[in-house]
């Protein structure tokens, strides 16, 4: 019998870097990526024997051919980057995503629904993807997207319909989640804060999944420590690397 933890049972003792590498969902979805890029994103996955790559929908079935045989995950996003498709599209755009290969699915929740209360929405909307997640066996990640849902009550409440659904994974950011500040950008990502709340609120069999900003192995372990079972990154490479050197991301 195998000694792995469970997608959503937290490690117990500081982990190995094979255990690192097993929670690792390496990211490839910035929007000037080419397919080069991604099959060259997913050899690292396979080289590192990563759990997941979280890829851009269209390049499923390059992903899939790659990581055909492995034990690295496909994953995609849907509703992505601001969860403002329509649930009758997110729902689609899941089943096509399922169809091609995808076996994780990271939805975003419709950000201006949570913003203003109309939580009906919000659960039959994330109710609508977890349904065809279901029935395709793939695992569903709900992404809050907390630099835009900012106010700690609203993330209560996700977080409560989340553990009413017992989806898969309840997850922090995007990566994309940047927000105007005077004549720049600011962007926090995953924080210990968010993911404490998260980690309280959902049952075990919840996991959770800190993304944006972890560039780094104490970053990852720290994230780890909090009972995270799932990061996503683009930094994997450097996150497993025994010097600790940053490269290359996107």
């Amino acid at each position: 019998m195998s000694n792995t933890p469970s997608i959503s049972e937290p490690l117990i003792s500081e982990p190995s870097i094979s255990e690192i590498a097993r929670t690792i969902d390496h990211a490839l979805l910035h929007p000037t990526m080419t397919e080069a890029q991604i099959v060259e994103g997913c050899q690292l996955a396979l080289r590192l024997n990563l759990a997941s790559v979280c890829v851009k929908p269209y390049a499923i079935p390059i992903a899939a051919k790659v990581l055909a045989g492995s034990a690295v995950g496909v994953g995609t996003v849907i509703g992505f980057p601001h969860g403002s498709h329509p649930t009758a599209v997110k729902a689609f755009e899941a089943q096509w995503a399922c169809d091609q290969g995808a076996v994780e699915l990271d939805m975003v929740v419709n950000v201006g629904k949570v913003i203003q209360g109309d939580w009906e929405y919000v659960r039959n909307d994330i109710r609508a993807v977890q349904d065809v997640a279901k029935a395709n066996n793939a695992i569903l990640k709900v992404i809050f997207e907390t630099d835009f849902v900012t106010e700690l009550a609203d993330k209560q409440k996700l977080c409560e319909i989340c553990d009413q659904l017992i989806v898969d994974f309840v997850k922090t950011s995007t990566g994309f989640g940047f927000t105007k500040s005077g004549s720049g950008y600011n962007y926090v990502g995953a924080t210990e804060e968010d993911v404490a709340l998260m980690r309280k609120v959902c049952r075990p069999a919840v996991g959770v999944k800190a993304s944006g900003g972890i560039r780094n192995r104490t970053d990852a372990l720290k994230f780890i420590a909090l009972g995270c079972t799932r990061l996503g990154t683009s930094a994997s490479e450097a996150i497993l690397k025994s010097d600790q050197t940053d490269v290359k991301s996107y």
